[in-house]
């Protein structure tokens, strides 16, 4: 038997970034890997503190992107790499009210950080009002941050890419390892953990296109009007992603890849051609939070998911909240417990 302080069952945002908080504080663990790919792998990797529909922001915005800044220069310390890219969202306008809007919201102590009050006009695109820039906004190289962290919990023996079988777990004790505490990070894979089988994780599909476009753009922005359209390489761009609760069906919907085409030729005049189509599945809760926490009848056995949409920033964030809990008996915050739905 090998002895570890820690089983992480899983291999999303919510997995590789509590798997920093134990490389940070020496703990040994294992990762067990189905090694598909999830929504955390094929997400879009936006850092934004606002919702840019409404030109608002949300809980612990500011907090986690100064987290993430923060988690991201010590992963460099071990990958190599800094997978943050300093790359900021321009908001497309759509009349001359959102403007005002925008201008009236920067001038808010809660807004002031995040709205940029002078306007930019970018060639290349349909943009007639203007676009303006989110402040503290970036996104992650979601290729490179995985690839990279894989290849050092590999070099480091700390993997084992197999699907998790939970007929082996047996009290503290699974498959040839012991283990002090084992944390589920499984995303919609939950729905098959006999442990928290219960747990209100709801899907929500989401689709993004690979597009190569026939003008390249001429500014290093990230561009959002319905959806966002950013540089990947090889002039390969990301323009995504939908969000479908109500699509269950594990394949492709055409009506969407449609959807998405004709959003980005609504600002993009010029072809261009479709290389790719991805989806995603992400585990949202109702209340949008978060799901952290244990179970009564088993006082070692964690949950970490339900980070939806903004799984970089809840994953980054709340990763260093579960250890804090687990290892030196932090009380979890309200909004994220497990405990709320026992109400």
């Amino acid at each position: 038997m090998k002895n570890v302080d820690y089983i992480i069952v899983g291999d999303g945002y919510a997995a590789f970034f509590f798997a920093h908080q134990l490389i940070l504080h020496q703990k040994s663990f294992v990762l067990f890997s189905a090694d598909k790919k999830g929504a955390s792998q094929v997400s879009a990797g936006i850092v934004n503190p606002l919702v840019l529909k409404k030109f608002t922001t949300f809980w612990l915005a500011a907090e986690q992107i100064e987290f993430l800044t923060k988690t991201v220069s010590e992963i460099e310390t071990y990958t190599g790499e800094n997978y943050l890219i300093q790359e900021k969202i321009h908001r497309i306008f759509h009349d001359e009210r959102e403007k005002e809007l925008w201008l009236m919201k920067a001038e808010t102590d809660e807004l002031k950080p995040f709205l940029n009050p002078d306007f930019e006009t970018l060639e290349t695109i349909i943009n007639p009002f203007g676009t303006g820039e989110v402040n503290q906004s970036a996104r992650l190289d979601v290729n490179g941050f995985f690839k990279g962290i894989s290849a050092y919990l590999q070099d480091n023996e700390m993997v084992v890419k197999e699907k998790f079988d939970y007929s082996k777990i047996e009290g503290s004790s699974y498959d040839g390892f012991t283990f002090k505490n084992i944390v589920f990070c499984e995303g919609m894979g939950v729905r098959e953990n006999p442990f928290f089988a219960d747990i209100q994780v709801i899907a929500n599909k989401g689709h993004h296109l690979k597009v190569k476009l026939s003008e390249k753009m001429k500014h290093q922005y990230t561009l959002k009007k319905k959806h966002f359209l950013f540089p990947l390489n090889n002039d390969i761009y990301y323009y995504g992603g939908t969000y479908d609760p109500n699509e269950r069906e594990n394949e492709i919907d055409d009506f969407k890849t449609e959807e998405l085409k004709e959003g980005l030729s609504a600002f993009y005049p010029h072809d261009f051609e479709v290389e790719e189509v991805n989806y995603g599945f992400r585990p949202t809760v109702k209340d949008r939070r978060p799901i952290i926490g244990n179970l009564p009848e088993h006082q070692n056995y964690y949950i970490f998911n339900g980070l939806g949409a903004r799984g970089i920033l809840n994953g980054c964030y709340f990763s260093k909240e579960l250890y804090e809990h687990i290892e030196n008996g932090r009380e979890l915050m309200k909004e994220v417990d497990l405990k709320r739905f026992n109400k």
